[in-house]
C-alpha cells in the first residue's frame, strides 16, 4: 500500500500530478483545489490511496489526512467510484461534506459532475454519524480584528481554491500590518492578502 508521496512536483493539470520520488515519477489524481495549490517545481507531500483494479493500479492523493479519510468514506458508498468521490472533493471541502451529511442535505452532492439524486441520498444516508463536524474555530487560528471583513475575504479566499486554514492566516497576517481604512475594506484586504499569498498561486487559484 502507498499511503503516502513526498516528491518534486514534475507536471500539473486541473486534476492530475506527477510526483517524482526516488527518480520515479508517479501519477497522482488530485482533488481541483489541491492542483491550484501545487506548483510545478515544489516539493509536494500527499497522503494517498492506492486503488487497485483487475487493469489499472491508480493513486488518489490529498493535501490533508481529513481529505484522505473522506475519499475513504466516500467510495464506501454503494454506487460512488474513486473518481465520484475525488470529484464530490473537488467540489466541496471536508467541512462542507461533514455540514451536509449533518444535516442530511443532499442537495451539495446532487450539484456534483456524476453524482445522480440517488446517490447523492445515499451518501448522506450511509455516511451519518461516521464525519466528524468542527467549529472553524476547533480547526483555524482566530480570526482578525475587524471579523466581519475578515471574514468575508477568507470566505473569497476559499471560493478561489486555497484551504481555510491558509486563508485565515494570510488574512491575520495582513491584517496585523495593515491600515484602519485597509482592514475596513474587503477589496483593499482581499488584495493584500492575494498579494502574501503570491501571484503565482493567484494565477493558478483564477483557472
Amino acid at each position: 500500500m502507498i499511503s503516502s508521496l513526498r516528491g518534486r512536483v514534475l507536471h500539473l493539470d486541473t486534476e492530475t500530478a506527477i510526483v517524482e520520488v526516488g527518480g520515479v515519477g508517479f501519477s497522482v489524481a488530485v482533488p481541483a483545489p489541491v492542483a491550484r495549490g501545487l506548483h510545478i517545481g515544489d516539493d509536494a507531500l500527499l497522503h494517498t490511496a492506492l486503488v487497485v483494479r483487475e487493469d489499472a493500479l491508480s493513486l488518489f492523493g490529498f493535501a490533508e489526512r481529513e481529505e484522505l479519510t473522506v475519499f475513504h468514506h466516500l467510495v464506501s458508498v454503494s454506487g460512488v467510484g474513486p473518481k465520484s468521490a475525488l470529484g464530490v472533493l473537488s467540489a466541496l471541502s471536508v467541512a462542507q461534506i461533514a455540514e451536509a451529511v449533518a444535516a442530511e442535505d443532499d442537495a451539495p452532492f446532487r450539484r456534483v459532475s456524476g453524482i445522480g439524486p440517488k446517490t447523492a441520498k445515499l451518501i448522506v444516508v450511509q455516511l451519518a454519524g461516521k464525519l466528524k463536524v468542527t467549529t472553524p474555530a476547533a480547526t483555524s487560528p482566530a480570526a482578525p480584528a475587524g471579523s466581519d471583513v475578515a471574514g468575508q475575504v477568507v470566505a473569497a479566499l476559499t471560493a478561489l481554491g486555497w484551504n481555510e486554514r491558509t486563508s485565515v492566516e494570510a488574512v491575520s497576517l495582513v491584517a496585523d500590518a495593515a491600515t484602519d481604512a485597509d482592514r475596513s475594506s474587503v477589496p483593499a484586504l482581499l488584495k493584500l492578502a492575494l498579494a502574501q499569498l503570491g501571484p503565482a498561486r493567484q494565477e493558478r487559484a483564477s483557472v
